[in-house]
């Protein structure tokens, strides 16, 4: 039976090709059990690998794929950018996809049927050019178990993951603490928190953080400084106007992402509540706008350049037969401008 193939085995051993081949070439670890199982198919199918077939997938190309879901959103660029950089001293090249997500699906991205079949098309097309390995950027982080079948390839998730395969993220809930931390040391007590939708990975890692912060300096915790807001500018100025109007307002708010941000402070003037004397603000992610408002937000910075790096140095140990060996979560960094200042008495 020389002509069993891979496929045959996965199918005997229901497993995916991808797992199969990882389990021949030892580019990946495999359970324990799952490794056993399909080596107990193997011996009883007796299935000889094409050797031919296998020195030619060795050759090296020194070219990796990258697949970015969206290259407009704001944090593609930056995290290529990384990627290239790390490339560029490993002597390694790159192929650029762009799936245009946001163009073709917008914030539809808990149905992933919708955007499958271009994930499939982007990874077939870069393994057909005899990529080595690919590194998925997303424009939300999410889980994508089940979206690529990269053929045995190694693939590295960033901005995004998956139960099976290495990524690459930074530390949201330490970021949300360090911004908390700021607005305790400058003497606020009453800090309200407008967040993401609270399906996002990000939303709640930042609320933990929220949380943490005001566990360990016992400040009052009071549910009605707590908004669930979905990312966009209309959110932040609706809940701004609901915290502004309650009996006691909070003196400092940390909105989850600049856009938010921005309904802030709209909602702020139109209820003439100037910022930062009469209330605080922090914004996240250090989005290019956020200097050019009036004031201009303090935020936090997120380390896209760093993790599109980490994300290209975890991909080339694997390709070298080694561990992926996740560094520590890059931080994000406190950018310190003129929305903050200690609460009026």
């Amino acid at each position: 039976m020389s002509n069993i193939s891979i496929k045959d085995i996965a199918a005997k051993a229901q497993v995916s090709t991808a797992t199969v081949s990882y389990v021949l070439n030892g580019t990946r670890n495999v359970k324990q059990v799952t490794r056993e199982r399909v080596l107990q198919v193997i011996e009883e199918m007796n299935y000889k690998p094409n050797n031919a077939a296998q020195s030619l997938k060795r050759r090296r190309t020194n070219t990796i794929g990258v697949i970015a879901e969206d290259v407009t959103v704001f944090n593609v660029p930056e995290i290529i950018d990384g990627i290239n950089d790390c490339a560029d001293r490993l002597d390694m090249h790159i192929l650029l996809t762009n799936l245009r997500l946001d163009k073709r699906i917008g914030r539809s991205f808990d149905d992933m049927d919708t955007y499958r079949q271009y994930a499939e098309n982007a990874v077939s097309e870069l393994l057909s050019k005899q990529v080595e390995g690919i590194i998925y950027i997303g424009v939300h982080p999410r889980d994508l178990t089940g979206l690529c079948d990269t053929d045995g390839k190694p693939i590295v998730y960033t901005y995004s993951y998956t139960e099976n395969d290495p990524s690459i993220q930074y530390d949201d809930e330490q970021a949300s603490y360090e911004a908390m931390r700021y607005l305790i040391d400058h003497g606020h007590s009453r800090i309200a928190i407008i967040s993401g939708v609270m399906d996002s990975i990000p939303s709640r890692l930042r609320f933990n953080g929220f949380y943490k912060a005001v566990t360990e300096f016992q400040l009052p915790f009071d549910p009605l400084l707590i908004k669930m807001g979905d990312w966009e500018a209309e959110s932040g100025y609706r809940l701004t106007k609901e915290l502004l109007s309650l009996p006691e307002p909070p003196t400092a708010i940390l909105s989850m992402n600049d856009v938010m941000a921005v309904g802030v402070l709209r909602a702020a003037s139109e209820m003439s509540v100037s910022i930062p004397e009469q209330l605080s603000l922090i914004g996240f992610d250090n989005r290019e706008f956020s200097e050019y408002l009036m004031p201009r937000i303090t935020t936090m910075d997120l380390p896209l350049h760093e993790i599109g790096y980490q994300a290209m140095e975890a991909l080339s140990r694997i390709l070298q037969g080694e561990e992926a060996g996740i560094s520590p979560k890059p931080m994000c960094r406190l950018i310190e401008r003129d929305s903050v200042a200690p609460p009026k008495r």
